[in-house]
This record gives structure tokens, C-alpha cells and sequence, in this order.
């Protein structure tokens, strides 16, 4: 789909049992994780390093069919006064992009300040600055997929 979705259009697009990947798109990973099949926990799961978009998106891809992903949940990284900015710019093209390569839903989700929760959690969890790196963008994408999923349950 060229579009985003709702959330609500994304839910009745849902196949049960399958999944849905949240994804925070940086400048140089691409954070993931990945819903249980009941839509009801999200988990980070990995970071993507990203190359040429043409890689990136058969990473995807690969990630969508062996995981049974049935749609996406994609971080907007808006300004703190709502406005979009160049980097939300640069993930609707991102979009718009991957829209040709998956024929799959995507619905965005307001991602401000989830980095910062994201590496508050890890401190609390006493990681190493490594590890901490190593982990934040799989964090941030599942506290961004776990959001729209929470949301979902209420509609």
C-alpha cells in the first residue's frame, strides 16, 4: 500500500495468527520488532545497519515472509509541536519507497521521545554503554509497535 493506514484499517487487515513489524527508521539502522500473533506484546527483536535502500528492502522482505508479517507499524519522528520536520519527511519517502517492494499495510506511529524511554529502559536494565547500542533501536521500534498495539486493543 502506497498510503498509510489507521490503526483501526490496520486492525481489520490483521490475519489471525500472524504478526505485525514495528520498525524505527534511522539515518543508519533500521530498529525491529516484531507482535505476538494476537496482536497483544511487542518484542524487540534486531537492528538492521542500513545499506542501499535496495538491500534494506529485501531484508524486509525476507523478515515479512518468514515471520508471517501481515502489516507494519513505522515510527514518524515528528518535531515536539507536532510539525513534521525533514526526518519524517525522510521516512514517508521511506514509505513510499517500500511500497513498491511490500504489498503490506503501514500505519505510523507518533514516535517522540521513545529513544529516550527506550535508554532509560536499558539503564535501568545496568547494560553496558555497548550493549545499550547495540539494543536501542530494537527497543525504541517495540515500545513504538507496542503503542499502536495497545491503541488497537481500544478500537
Amino acid at each position: 500500500m502506497t498510503n498509510p493506514v489507521d490503526l483501526a484499517t490496520l486492525k481489520k487487515l490483521h490475519r489471525p495468527g500472524s504478526r505485525l513489524l514495528g520498525i524505527d527508521p534511522g539515518t543508519k539502522t533500521l530498529g525491529l520488532a516484531l507482535s505476538d500473533g494476537s496482536l497483544l506484546v511487542a518484542t524487540p527483536w534486531r537492528t538492521i545497519r542500513r545499506k542501499k535502500f535496495a538491500a534494506d528492502a529485501a531484508e524486509l522482505a525476507v523478515i515479512v515472509q518468514s515471520h508471517d508479517v501481515s502489516g507494519l507499524v513505522i515510527g514518524l519522528p515528528l518535531n515536539m509541536d507536532g510539525s513534521e520536520g525533514p526526518r519524517a519527511q525522510s521516512v514517508r519517502a521511506f514509505i513510499r519507497n517500500l511500497a513498491g517492494k511490500l504489498d503490506l499495510p503501514v500505519a505510523l506511529w507518533d514516535e517522540r521521545l521513545t529513544s529516550v524511554a527506550a535508554e532509560r529502559a536499558l539503564l535501568e536494565a545496568d547494560l553496558s554503554r555497548k550493549k545499550r547500542g547495540e539494543r536501542i533501536d530494537a527497543v525504541a521500534a517495540s515500545l513504538i509497535l507496542q503503542g499502536a498495539l495497545d491503541r488497537m486493543r481500544s478500537l
